[in-house]
């Protein structure tokens, strides 16, 4: 049986009239305009579900599970099942800006982003997020398409130490504690202007 949550529909509509306070971070339509804050706009439906509710896990548990982050603390701490259904609803319909990347680092980003490292035991970034970055939205795997290199780079570098932890089986957790600087740099500017 499914729970509550999943048999939930969001309205794109109604996530529209309850975005307003979103939008002083990710932008009206979900592109933040500074890398401190995610891209949202055209992310996977069921992505943002589950990232909304790993936040409110993450309140709740004091950050022992889930995803913590004191400013989306304030955000999610009063929104319903709906409200994260409907806000996701919204956000996944928009569309979403893509940044540049400098060319001198594209062949090598790309290698890695489509091939990865098998010497070093690094999955391919396009065997979960597809080649084009455009993210898995069945399997919840989100887009990476044109996100700031700032808020990648920070996520990464969560990822591998840890303090990033809402990943289905530690996925990106073991892919990132084999990534140099350099492999999180030059992805991260790839992927902004991925598409």
């Amino acid at each position: 049986m499914a729970s509550g949550s999943e048999s939930l529909n969001g309205d794109a509509e109604a996530g529209q009239e309850k975005s307003v306070t979103c939008a002083a971070c990710h932008g009206q339509t979900g592109n933040s305009p500074t890398g401190d804050f995610p891209n949202i706009a055209g992310q996977g439906y069921k992505y943002l579900v589950k990232q909304l509710m790993d936040y409110r896990t993450g309140v709740e548990s004091n950050g022992e599970r889930g995803r913590y982050n004191m400013l989306m603390a304030g955000q999610v701490a009063n929104l319903s099942d709906q409200d994260m259904h409907d806000l996701a609803a919204f956000y996944s319909t928009q569309e979403h800006d893509i940044g540049s990347v400098d060319e001198d680092i594209v062949a090598e980003a790309q290698r890695l982003f489509l091939g990865g490292d098998t010497d070093r035991g690094i999955t391919a970034c396009a065997a979960c997020h597809g080649p084009g970055g455009a993210g898995m939205g069945l399997a919840a795997f989100p887009m990476l398409s044109g996100q700031h290199a700032q808020y990648t780079k920070a996520q990464l570098e969560m990822f591998r130490s840890g303090d990033r932890a809402n990943d289905p089986n530690a996925m990106m957790r073991d892919i990132a504690t084999r990534l140099t600087d350099r492999d999180i740099e030059i992805l991260s500017q790839y992927i902004n202007g991925l598409y």
